[in-house]
């Protein structure tokens, strides 16, 4: 009997818990009315986030109000009072179902979009969260002077595994296009094999082809080449890729390189073993490339004097004490910059950099090695000319290079740029035996000096 009427007395006081609190005209003081769709539950009519049933009572409701709308929080009844007037002759319920599915969508886009952009920047994808949203929030506040309520920083979600999902998902996306396109229209295909920082060896697919009448061009896959790069590894990672997204190999049109062994080898390389599964396959070398060979190729004279600007720059770069005494000299001098670029050979446009840095600041290099290595500064100086003229020379080969950067080159671009570099080759060599210069502007004007 006892244990009977504990748990009635149990049971009566669990369903007093569950009582459902009753709407009072007094809430609309801190901004609140009861939701259209359900009047035992309040809505902010600020932000129209509906809030539980537990939380209809005075000391909840200002407290949303001071956390979520403090710029509100000392509003009279009558400033609310014009809000739900308004409000109460807006839309429907249905209305207001729709607007606010929409702009769930809305989020849900944005969120998709600013994911994309995080990716094609590089970024970590924690700057969502961190540095976008934060700065949507400024945005609203400061110029477009709305308040940025939580309700609408929540409709897009930036966070750092929503973000890569998001890219996880749109990347998917792309691949499955691409397939299918591959699967039923011949296409073009690129690869190239590169090496990481880890000693990972990775192997880059590009394919081009029509869509919706318009060549598109873009990533097929990045696999990872787990043993060796012999041409033979190469062509089985690609071909179980095609067998497993079922490619057909015989869609493959043409297929473009670079000019490495294990690429263009006549038995062993990529091609050979691609040929055999594709006779009528055709083969193409990336014309980047052997462009970038030829500017390699410089005379016995210039290459020494690019060896001493490098040798003058690790000089300089490889110390730290160096590169800080050095930043000093050129601040001191009113410099443009103060630090001078390191060469690398993997990346094009490096040299033409370096060489333009250098050359901007060649009197406080001058004045630094002066003290550090008299005898490379005299070499520097003596071959000044000659690092005058590769200056300009390097410039105008980065200039060629980046005109073969984009989606949309091809074969005929590609040749009327390199033929119109080669007719200003021999316009160039023709002035330079009539000792005109005004094409290479920096030897041109040390030349007037020297005059």
């Amino acid at each position: 009997m006892g244990v009977y009427i504990k748990i009635v007395y149990y049971s009566t006081m669990s369903e007093a818990k569950r009582k459902c609190r009753q709407y009072n005209t007094n809430y609309l003081m801190y901004g609140f009315i009861s939701s259209p769709s359900n009047a035992q539950l309040p809505m902010c009519l600020l932000c129209n986030r509906v809030l539980s049933n537990e939380a209809m009572k005075p000391s909840r409701l200002q407290e949303h109000l001071q956390k979520i709308h403090p710029d509100k929080q000392n509003k009279n009844l009558l400033f609310f009072t014009n809000i739900r007037d308004k409000f109460l002759k807006g839309p429907s319920v249905s209305g207001l179902l729709t607007t606010s599915s929409t702009q769930c969508d809305d989020g849900l886009i944005a969120s998709y979009n600013i994911s994309k952009l995080i990716a094609k920047s590089g970024k970590v994808h924690t700057i969502g969260e961190q540095l976008i949203l934060p700065a949507i929030k400024e945005v609203l506040e400061t110029v477009l002077h709305h308040s940025a309520s939580y309700n609408v920083i929540k409709k897009v979600p930036l966070s750092n595994d929503t973000v890569r999902r998001r890219i996880d998902e749109i990347a998917e996306d792309v691949e499955v296009s691409l397939c299918e396109l591959s699967v039923s229209n011949k296409f073009s295909l690129q690869v190239d094999e590169s090496t990481l920082p880890g000693n990972e060896a990775l192997l880059l697919a590009y394919v081009r082809l029509f869509k919706e009448g318009k060549i598109i061009q873009e990533m097929l896959f990045a696999r990872t080449l787990i043993a060796d790069t012999k041409g033979e590894s190469i062509f089985n990672t690609v071909k179980d890729y095609f067998k497993e997204k079922n490619i057909p190999l015989v869609n493959i049109m043409s297929v473009a390189t670079d000019g490495a062994p294990t690429m263009v080898g006549r038995h062993r390389g990529f091609i050979a073993f691609l040929k055999k599964e594709v006779p009528g396959i055709l083969a193409v070398h990336c014309v980047i490339h052997p462009q970038h060979l030829v500017a390699k190729n410089l005379s016995d004279r210039l290459h020494q004097s690019l060896r001493y600007v490098i040798s003058a720059v690790n000089k300089i770069r490889s110390n730290s004490l160096n590169d800080r005494l050095f930043a000093q000299l050129c601040k001191d001098n009113d410099e443009e910059f103060n630090r001078l670029i390191l060469h690398t050979e993997v990346r094009w446009l490096s040299k033409g950099a370096c060489l333009n840095r250098f050359w901007n600041i060649f009197e406080s290099i001058l004045e630094f090695l002066e003290e550090k290595d008299v005898d490379l500064r005299s070499k520097s100086l003596q071959f000044k000319t000659d690092i005058a003229y590769m200056t300009d020379l390097f410039a105008k080969f980065n200039d060629i290079n980046l005109q073969f950067q984009g989606d949309e080159l091809n074969f005929i671009t590609t040749k009327s740029i390199i033929s119109a570099f080669q007719k200003k080759l021999t316009l160039w060599k023709h002035n330079f035996g009539r000792n005109e210069y005004s094409q290479f502007p920096i030897l041109c004007g040390l030349s007037y000096k020297n005059y």
